[in-house]
Parts: structure tokens; C-alpha cells; sequence
């Protein structure tokens, strides 16, 4: 899957003139203006350095992709539930595959743990949600995806430097044009890397002399240890865990944004989920409640927000660590994620400007239900006398007005 990076590129990226867009001006980049981009990209790509025979070769033949700008401009028209994302990626054949490959592969998972501190459940886990353990690595030629995405212009500035990147990766001939294919933002093999961070963390860990992460488990369970060695991963914690909340927690404490010590969670009554105390581990941690106060409950490590180094979505790292969790042997949640409605972002978009006319502050009207909107969801709920989760349950939003009622 394609995640934004919270490292910054490789390499610089030389800006010169910018090429040829249509996004701005909301007007349809056409065959012509995007042969035109493709032109001013290639001076613009010998400008920084790169070879005049392989800018040439491998620019004149790229594709304007109109499926890639569909991609690109749509966002998701509905709201994905906590209980949806999980269910799905952490399904029951997921971690059957994936206890088959951690064992499958555990020589080599033992070798990168000495190397890179990284425990190879997690590794396994994380090549589980990228690919589905290599399985399915997208099918998008990526320079025609990063050309399309650079000249179509809403983020072309980013876009180029990838491509200009894409370019080095087949200068170091890691991998030839034919092969170097991807999802439609240009993120590329087993672990779904854009080129920035290909070039700085891939690794020839079999040791053919290419940086294979298409075709090479090795090299692609290695080049993900290496990354996440330097997001800063704690080789002796776990990502975080679930955890039993009492039935008086103040649930303003939840969220990221918190921290405080395991000993302090203990003094509020916080347990294991089976009622047992928590480790007497000298660490901090957050409480997450995902699908609200009827759902699980999760303590939050650094590791965790490692995790979130590599893909930013809070619910893609509770999966990474559950699923880590399942493949090293562990059993189901010991409570179900609740399913929420599923809401448009025109739903989200009234929720939003209700919170604001209320006076809760939500923050941008902007159809996205993140934690500015949970907060303010959470003061609102608080306001009525409800449990303030921040959980856009049917109940809240038929009382703010966001749902009708159907009682």
C-alpha cells in the first residue's frame, strides 16, 4: 500500500522550471500537454546529473496513466471503521500465512534480528499488509505512475523527485524498466518502498548484486529491517498491547497525544485484559480506544509510533502489531472492534461544521475524520452527559444530526 514517509528524500530534488500541469487549473492534462511535461522533465532530469542516454531511454517511452490521476484526485468517498480495516487485514488466512512463513523463513529472520534488532514477526507482519507476503506487488509500470502523478500536477513537485529517484534505482541496476512496476503512487516491491526511501534503505542482502525487492525475499525482509532500524525501533519492547480499561477511566487521557508512565496507567486502574497487573516496565505509553469505549484498548509503545514512522495511519499500526502478535502465536482480541457507520464525506464534512457552530472546534471542514474532529466529537459527547470516547458511534451522530433517526 502506498504510505507517505515521514523521512525526508534521499536526494535532493533540483527544481528548475516546473513542468507543464493541468491540476491546478482543474483542467484535463491531455495527451499533448503531457508529452510536453515529459520534454521539460527530461532537460530537467540532465540538469541534476543524471546521464543524457538514460534519461532519454527511459523517459521517452512512459505512458500517460488516466487510471493513476482517478486514483490520485478520488479520495475515499466513505469512512473506514477500525472494525472494517482490521477484520480485513488481520484475517484468519493472513495469520495462517503468515505462521507459515515466519517459519518457513526463520534462519533468515534470526540472522536479520542479530543485524538490525528487529524481531522477525514484525518483519513478517509488515510484508504481510504491504504485499500479503509478496503476493501481490501492483501492476503499474512506475515511471508512467510517477510521470502521470509529477505533470497532473497536485503534487508535482514531490512527484518528480521520485521519479528522478526511479531513474537513479535503474542506474544502480537494481531492477530493469520491464520489471519495475508498482501501485498506482509508485511504491515498489514486496515492501512497497517509493524510490526515496528504495535508494536509502534497500539492501543486496542475498547478495546478487542488485537490490531486488521485487523478486528477493531476502532483500526485501532485509531492506525493511534496515528502515526500520533507523526510525528508531526498541528491539527489547513490544509495539504495545491490549489492555482492560475501568469502568471510571477519563477517556480525555486517550490518544497519542498522552503519555505517562505504565505505573501511572496502573494507579487509574488500567489492567491486562484478563484483570492481571500490568508489567512493572520503566516506560511510557498512550491508550488508544479505536472503536470506542465498548471496544478494545490498546497501550501504545514508542515502537508503536516507529510503526507509524513507516505509515502513519493509527489503525494500519494496531494491525502491524496484532498481526505480529497472531504470527508469534497469540489469540484473538479479547474484545471484538465495534463497527461504526459508514459516513461520506459529506457526513463527515456537517459533523465538522456542527462541532464548530457548537463551539467545539473540530478544526477544517474538510470531510476527513481525524483526531482534531474525535476531540472535538469527544467534548461534545461530554457536553450531553455521554462516555467522551470520540467515537462516531449511531448514537451521538443521530443526536447531533449527522444520521437520521430511525427509531
Amino acid at each position: 500500500m502506498f504510505a507517505v514517509r515521514l523521512l525526508p528524500l534521499a536526494f535532493p530534488i533540483l527544481l528548475l522550471a516546473q513542468p507543464a500541469v493541468a491540476a491546478e487549473t482543474g483542467e484535463t492534462l491531455t495527451e499533448e500537454g503531457f508529452r510536453q511535461c515529459i520534454t521539460e522533465l527530461q532537460a530537467d532530469a540532465i540538469a541534476t546529473g543524471l546521464p543524457e542516454n538514460l534519461v532519454k531511454e527511459n523517459l521517452a517511452g512512459v505512458r500517460l496513466n488516466e487510471k493513476v490521476i482517478e486514483l490520485d484526485r478520488s479520495q475515499p468517498e466513505f469512512t473506514s471503521s477500525f472494525a472494517d480495516y482490521y477484520t480485513r487485514r488481520v484475517s484468519d488466512t493472513r495469520v495462517a500465512t503468515g505462521r507459515e512463513r515466519y517459519q518457513e523463513l526463520q534462519p533468515l529472520l534470526r540472522e536479520l534480528t542479530r543485524t538490525y534488532g528487529i524481531p522477525g514477526h514484525y518483519l513478517v507482519s509488515f510484508w504481510g499488509l504491504e504485499t500479503n507476503y509478496g503476493g501481490y506487488l501492483g501492476y503499474i509500470p512506475t515511471l508512467d505512475a510517477l510521470a502521470t502523478l509529477t505533470c497532473e500536477g497536485r503534487r508535482g513537485a514531490y512527484f518528480k523527485g521520485e521519479l528522478f529517484n526511479a531513474l537513479r534505482i535503474l542506474q544502480a541496476g537494481d531492477v530493469d524498466l520491464k520489471n519495475m512496476q508498482g501501485s498506482w503512487a509508485g511504491a515498489m516491491g514486496q515492501t512497497q518502498f517509493m524510490p526515496a526511501i528504495f535508494l536509502r534503505y534497500a539492501t543486496d542482502h542475498d547478495g546478487d548484486g542488485r537490490r531486488n525487492l521485487w523478486g528477493s525475499r531476502e532483500d526485501a525482509l532485509a531492506s525493511a529491517a534496515n528502515f526500520l532500524r533507523d526510525l528508531g525501533w526498541q528491539e527489547e519492547e513490544r509495539w504495545g498491547r491490549e489492555i482492560s480499561l475501568p469502568d471510571n477511566f477519563d477517556y480525555a487521557l486517550t490518544g497519542l497525544a498522552v503519555k505517562r508512565s505504565l505505573k501511572e496507567w496502573s494507579s487509574m486502574g488500567v489492567r491486562m485484559p484478563n484483570g492481571s497487573a500490568l508489567p512493572a516496565a520503566d516506560m511510557e505509553a498512550s491508550v488508544i480506544v479505536p472503536s470506542g469505549h465498548n471496544g478494545p484498548a490498546f497501550l501504545a509503545y514508542q515502537n508503536f509510533r516507529v510503526i507509524m514512522g513507516w505509515n502513519r495511519s493509527v489503525s494500519y499500526a494496531l494491525a502491524v502489531g496484532r498481526l505480529a502478535d497472531r504470527i508469534a502465536g497469540a489469540g484473538e482480541l479479547s474484545v471484538a472492534p465495534v463497527p461504526a457507520p459508514r459516513l461520506d464525506r459529506g457526513q463527515v464534512t456537517r459533523l465538522q461544521q456542527t462541532l464548530n457552530q457548537l463551539g467545539h472546534d473540530a478544526g477544517p471542514e474538510d470531510g476527513l475524520l481525524g483526531p482534531g474532529t474525535r476531540k472535538a466529537l469527544a467534548r461534545y459527547q461530554q457536553s450531553q452527559g455521554m462516555v467522551a470516547d470520540g467515537f462516531p458511534d449511531k448514537n451521538v451522530l443521530t443526536r447531533i444530526g449527522v444520521l437520521a433517526d430511525q427509531d
